[in-house]
């Protein structure tokens, strides 16, 4: 773990990236509602939920909360609005919200990554071949997820 990262912090940056990544996968893909599509949207709500109760346990340097946090609230009751929403059948609001949320976390990320004390920019000038390999890491298990759910759900 590169330094000054906690447990809890790599737990919330992989998951953020899982999200971004998975949540990518599913607005760009044709067929929606399949088995491929809620198993991954599966993972996609579980990561979103890690990102969401994770940042509470990140905060500030003066340990105070930032509109990330307030977003976090907002972001866990989108999500469970779409979800109930694809559970009763009402597709296209199971749509807006699951798209909001994509499109709120994607806001979140390019927030963290412009602020330069923050982690990963950081990271990207002091430990390029650190942040690269993360970054590779985490790209090829969500390729080898996508990949496994859709062979497994050929069988």
């Amino acid at each position: 773990m590169p330094p000054q990262w906690t447990l809890l912090i790599a737990i919330h940056a992989i998951a953020a990236a899982f999200s971004i990544l998975f949540g990518a996968y599913q607005l760009i893909r044709r067929s929606k509602g399949g088995a491929a599509h809620r198993a991954i949207g599966r993972v996609w709500v579980l990561a979103m939920y890690v990102v969401s109760l994770t940042s509470f346990g990140i905060q500030t340097l003066n340990g105070g909360f930032t509109w990330l946090h307030g977003l976090a609230v907002f972001t866990f009751f989108t999500v469970s609005v779409g979800l109930w929403a694809a559970r009763t059948r009402r597709i296209q609001a199971h749509r807006s919200f699951m798209k909001g949320s994509y499109f709120g976390v994607l806001g979140a990320f390019i927030g963290v990554v412009v602020v330069p004390e923050r982690r990963i920019p950081h990271m990207a000038i002091h430990d390029l071949a650190g942040l690269s390999l993360w970054t590779g890491a985490i790209v090829l298990a969500a390729f080898f997820t996508v990949l496994g759910f859709h062979a497994f759900r050929r069988k």
